[in-house]
């Protein structure tokens, strides 16, 4: 039964989504068809992750989202079927990171926003470097989706307008230390490489904290 309402739900949002937006999507056909995968993204607000998640069906996917979400009664109900993993900010939260890992063994994608916190101005933050570790503990290679228009939805909703709603892949990659111990400075690194790889899929007013792209360094960086 559960499996049934999953269904329904995640094909009912998925219309509707795509009514209330024109959805462009650029080398959509880099998402590895299966295995497992880390899709990372920048955060702008609420609606980019169900556009992002029902769009990568029939692929099964989960995303790391922030524990007070479930405080919201339709909001946790959703993401509690969509089987979302809740995770405390702040904190080492060790019982997220375990059900993140099992995710990426069992095959899945599992989405996350290394900001941490939405950017309520659309520019990205500097990343967090825990994804980094997780990333390097599962192995599960990383593909960057950056989107935008996302951050107009709400305004253009109240005048019953369509929102321009832009998706963009990169390549795939594999973060490799070479040998080297991973501190938390060389995890910040990785994950600042990342992020050079997402900014270099947006417009230039989105790259916020990674917006001189003469900066990006690819050292811990290996593309498939």
């Amino acid at each position: 039964m559960n499996n049934l309402l999953r269904w329904l739900t995640t094909y009912m949002t998925k219309f509707g989504l795509e009514v209330l937006c024109r959805i462009h999507k650029e080398n959509w056909e880099a998402v590895p068809p299966h295995g497992p995968l880390i899709a990372y993204a920048n955060h702008t607000g609420s609606v980019e992750a169900p556009v992002i998640y029902t769009q990568l069906i029939p692929r099964p996917a989960t995303a790391l989202a922030k524990i007070e979400t479930w405080n919201h009664p339709f909001l946790g109900w959703i993401f509690t079927l969509w089987g979302i993993l809740p995770i405390r900010r702040g904190e080492a939260d060790m019982e997220a990171l375990r059900a993140a890992l099992d995710a990426l063994e069992h095959g899945m994608i599992l989405g996350i926003a290394p900001e941490g916190t939405r950017n309520k101005t659309g520019q990205l933050l500097r990343a967090h470097g825990g994804i980094a570790l997780l990333a390097l503990k599962s192995g599960a290679p990383l593909l960057p989706i950056a989107h935008w228009g996302g951050e107009h939805f709400r305004a253009n909703l109240k005048r019953l307008r369509r929102t321009d709603f832009y998706l963009r892949v990169g390549q795939p990659f594999v973060l490799d230390a070479g040998g080297e111990r991973v501190t938390k400075e060389i995890r910040q690194q990785m994950a600042d490489e990342m992020m050079y790889q997402l900014a270099k899929l947006l417009p230039e007013y989105y790259r916020g904290a990674y917006s001189d792209l003469e900066k990006a360094t690819e050292k811990y960086i290996r593309f498939l």
